[in-house]
């Protein structure tokens, strides 16, 4: 697949072959959908918390008498029935995410990029300037007509990082951390010469 590669200046700055086992591949929404729903998990604090009938504060005393008082009988005020009793069934602290193939996550991530070709949404970039400032860098994503855009490289600059992520809706990160949520959250997938070599030895 012949691509155009542009700068940031909207200036095509030649061609690069992109491998069409990793950016033309049939896309698979429900491996795309899998792989969305497992990293989500994963993000997940999991640290709600009630307390159960062992753990509240309260008397351990029998409320009244076993038999002769016409009440049903009960073994503790700190059940669940009465006020301030313990919670049945509860949620408690616990790890939310769960494994996934690593060919799963592979295919995920291939959908996604290739997704993106097909709807011609994916740019390649020459380069990432390495710094800049974010008056600069909003005229031209304007000048791009860029409304939401992940903008993937090898490495980050930190500078490049802070202008860019401060225009509402774009995101830069690293090749080492694309993945199929952030891709298909934003509308625009911009890859750099540099990072599309390296989501191919990721992806090999």
């Amino acid at each position: 697949m012949q691509v155009k590669v542009i700068s940031l200046d909207n200036a095509e700055v030649g061609e690069l072959e992109l491998p069409d086992e990793f950016f033309g591949a049939a896309p698979r929404p429900d491996i795309m959908a899998r792989v969305v729903h497992w990293q989500l998990a994963k993000r997940r604090a999991g640290t709600h918390k009630v307390k159960g009938m062992g753990e509240v504060s309260g008397t351990t005393r029998k409320p009244y008498r076993q038999k002769g008082t016409g009440n049903a009988r009960q073994g503790s005020l700190r059940a669940p029935q009465f006020r301030k009793g313990g919670i049945v069934h509860g949620p408690v602290v616990r790890d939310h995410g769960y494994s996934l193939n690593k060919k799963v996550r592979r295919l995920g991530l291939i959908s996604a990029l290739s997704q993106k070709a097909a709807e011609g949404k994916l740019v390649i970039l020459d380069a990432a300037p390495a710094e800049a400032k974010t008056a600069i860098m909003a005229k031209k994503v304007k000048a791009l007509g860029w409304k939401s855009a992940l903008v993937v490289d090898v490495t980050v600059d930190a500078g490049f990082d802070r202008a860019f992520r401060n225009i509402p809706y774009m995101q830069a990160m690293p090749t080492i951390g694309a993945n199929v949520y952030d891709i298909m959250k934003h509308d625009v997938l911009a890859v750099t010469r540099a990072g599309v070599e390296a989501l191919k030895e990721r992806l090999a």
